[in-house]
Formats: structure tokens, sequence, C-alpha cells
């Protein structure tokens, strides 16, 4: 029998959540996504040095700042993993633009402007955006625009509601950062059935399949290979080199837990407005904390990127 790898690419898009480009030619995933804290880890390996003295030396001819060189090196990453999957790479806007959709769309405009010019098209590349209602309101003009959008850090119903109605391309709801704020609040133990994040998944998945949205539901963030096992079938996975690498060595059986043929029970269809995003959200204590402490994590390593091309232009 073949392995669960194997097995999960002919039911899911396997996507590899890496910014390390060995591990990606060694898994051959379709689709590769980054983010702040994965760049900020590669930037610092050997091996991806000449991508930080490429931004480096642009940041000294052009005079440009911190902020400026940081994007740069963002994209020299997003070219390289291009050359690398056949299919789409994820590309975030800075966190800290997180409430801010003006300068989401700006600097979404100028990330695909500065890819095209280095001959990738914005056909290969998603947007990653935080899914603040912000966040969505930005990714909707961006899709009007054809530049298309991942919409990051989904944790509940009403923001992938909000995603939906943005006709987003992409969602990724973090499975393994649901489980772990009920752990920390007292919960389990877990089988992948009961596995928070896992049901959380399911659920969105339900309502989209079963209302005719389009978006893409991408899982995300898993701390285990119960819970992608859980989710096999899922449109896409976007999947550590660790749990990929196990997934590989694991034998058995892998059923089909989700198909778009049988989606499930799934919510009835409701009308999302701000206030009605905002108050489902309020009401929603794990998804209002987890999205913050997100933004919060990914607006930090974005910050030490920062640092670390500063003290490289020095």
């Amino acid at each position: 029998m073949s392995s669960k790898l194997s097995q999960l690419r002919d039911m899911s898009v396997v996507v590899a959540d890496t910014g390390d480009m060995a591990s990606i030619a060694r898994f051959k995933p379709i689709d590769a996504t980054t983010n702040p804290s994965l760049i900020l880890k590669a930037a610092q390996m050997p091996a991806y040095a000449p991508l930080v003295e490429e931004a480096k030396a642009w940041g000294k001819r052009t005079g440009a700042s911190a902020h400026q060189i940081t994007d740069r090196l963002v994209v020299n990453f997003g070219v390289e993993l291009s050359k690398i999957v056949p299919g789409r790479v994820s590309t975030e806007v800075d966190a800290d633009l997180s409430f801010d959709p003006e300068a989401t769309v700006a600097k979404a405009q100028a990330m695909i402007a500065d890819f095209a010019q280095r001959g990738v098209g914005r056909e290969r590349i998603l947007i990653k955006i935080a899914a603040t209602w912000e966040g969505a309101q930005a990714a909707g003009v961006l899709e009007k625009q054809g530049i298309n959008c991942n919409l990051t850090l989904v944790f509940s119903l009403a923001q992938a509601l909000a995603c939906a109605n943005a006709k987003a391309f992409l969602i990724s709801p973090f499975v393994g950062r649901i489980f772990d704020w009920h752990v920390k609040n007292g919960g389990g133990p877990y089988t992948p059935e009961t596995d928070p994040g896992v049901i959380s998944v399911r659920n969105i998945y339900a309502y989209y399949k079963a209302h005719g949205i389009k978006t893409v539901v991408m899982g995300a963030s898993f701390r285990n290979i119960g819970e992608i096992e859980g989710l096999s079938g899922c449109d896409r996975l976007t999947i550590s080199p660790q749990l990929l690498q196990e997934l590989e060595n694991a034998e058995g059986a892998l059923p089909r837990m989700l198909d778009p043929a049988h989606p499930g029970k799934a919510p009835e269809r409701i009308d999302l407005d701000e206030k009605t995003f905002r108050w489902m959200l309020n009401q929603d204590a794990m998804a209002t904390d987890k999205l913050s402490d997100g933004i919060r994590i990914f607006a930090r390593d974005l910050e030490a990127l920062r640092a670390l091309v500063s003290r490289s232009a020095a």
C-alpha cells in the first residue's frame, strides 16, 4: 500500500508550509505558503544568505528603508519558491496593516508589481492577508482587480463568511492553534474526531460546499498527522516539512473524510454585515484571542525581520 502522503495527494492539494526550499524540493508540493515567522527562520539559514544579500545590496543602491528592504526580501523568497512549485506561492502582506484596508491594498499591488518585474505573473501568487473585517474588505478590492488572496488566521465561521462575501480565492483555517487554545483552557484529550480545530474546518467546509461558495478551504497549522487525516479530502492542506515526512513514512489506509458531493450537515446561510461579524467574533473567545495573538506574533517576527535586514544593511 502507498504511503499516507501519496494517498492524501489523491484527495487534497498538498501545499508546503515553509520557506525552506530544500524541503519543498524534496516533497514536491503543488503550492507553497510563507509567513513572516517562516521567512525570518529561513533568512537566518546559510543556504538563503544570497537572498538576504541581494535585498541588502538593493537597499544600499536605492536608499530604501528597512520596510522596503524587507518587502524585497519577502518577494525574493517568493520568486525562488515559484521556480520550485508548479502552482501558487502565498506571500504575506505586513501584519501591522491588518486593520488598514487601503494600505493593505497598496502593499499587495506593490508586491504583485515587483513579482511581475521579475517574471512571476499574478496568476502564480496569492496575497496573504489576516482575516480581520478590514482584511476581508481589502481582499474584496484586490479580487476585483484580478489579484487573488489567501485570507489567513481564520479561526471562526464569522471570518470564513466575511472572506466568502469578499470572494476571496482561498482561506487558511488554523487547526493547530484552535487545538492549542482549547488544551490551554482545560480541554481534551482529543482524537481527530473530537479535535476542535478539525471540527471547525469541517464546519466551514460544509457551509461553503452546501451554499455553493467557491472560495478554497485550505487547512493549516497542524500539530500532528491525526489532524491532517481528519481533514483528508479538504480542498487543500498546507503542511510543515516535519509532518510531510511523517505522512510519507506512515502506512495503512487513509479514508476520505471530506467530500464536496457529501459535505455533511451545514449551518443555515447567514447574512453577514460588519456589525454581525463583530458580534459573532466577540462571542467566540477562542477566535478573538487567537486572531489577535496571531497578528501580534506575525507583527513581532516582521519587526525582527526588519531589524535583521537593517543590521545587514549597516
